[in-house]
């Protein structure tokens, strides 16, 4: 592991890396915003399906493909889709003990609502250890990789990119912040979209476990 003694910030993408069974909690998320597309466009179920990926892989989100084709209200489509159960999800102490012990200033960046962020983090148990929330509104509506996110999410925190570790499950989205000079962190995973462009360089390190990678930079931090 490099030197990371110039870093004061972390990323955390919300979904799939701040808890590891995205199907359990993700999974509902997917069914609802296909429900909505076919409520909304009256379409059945299978059009709706096809429209929601259609959707994800041209604009990066669903949301963004709705927006731009059918003027869908953004926070109708958000308030609907993370309206789910997430009693899936238990406390996770060895993430919260790693978050605090770990002197870094740390941040939610999300391409969903800031609702559902903290809907998750309170579940797990580590809503109080985030110094801020970067989400989708505040993006405004410029999903990640989009430069745009990017910019308005440093101008929000008021970070420097280049003190700035950046943790994400879709691979893709790591691709602006290396060009700023963030460090990079690929959780490893099997999913199709999110292993995507997982080869390329700007991707500095690949971890398989969030907490204990926070440990190996505690401990590099205090040698």
């Amino acid at each position: 592991m490099k030197n990371l003694n110039n870093i004061k910030n972390i990323l955390f993408d919300c979904d799939g890396v701040l808890y590891e069974d995205l199907e359990a909690v993700f999974g509902q998320v997917s069914k609802r915003m296909t429900q909505y597309i076919s409520n909304k466009l009256n379409v059945d179920l299978k059009k709706a399906k096809e429209l929601q990926t259609s959707y994800f892989h041209k604009y990066n989100t669903s949301l963004n493909g709705l927006m731009i084709h059918h003027k869908v209200d953004p926070k109708d489509f958000l308030k609907f889709v993370h309206d789910i159960d997430l009693s899936c999800l238990n406390k996770n102490d060895i993430l919260r003990d790693e978050l605090i012990n770990l002197n870094l200033k740390k941040y939610v960046f999300t391409n969903g609502s800031r609702e559902h962020a903290e809907n998750i983090i309170r579940q797990l148990g580590i809503e109080d250890l985030f110094d801020d929330i970067f989400d989708i509104v505040d993006a405004k509506y410029f999903p990640k990789p989009d430069p745009n996110n990017y910019d308005l999410m440093l101008k929000k925190f008021q970070i420097d990119p280049k003190e700035t570790l950046y943790i994400e499950d879709i691979a893709k989205n790591l691709s602006i912040a290396k060009k700023l000079g963030t460090t990079t962190v690929w959780l490893i995973n099997e999913e199709q979209w999110g292993k995507k462009d997982s080869d390329k360089e700007f991707i500095d390190y690949k971890i398989k476990n969030v907490s204990l990678f926070l440990k190996e930079i505690r401990l590099l931090k205090s040698s």
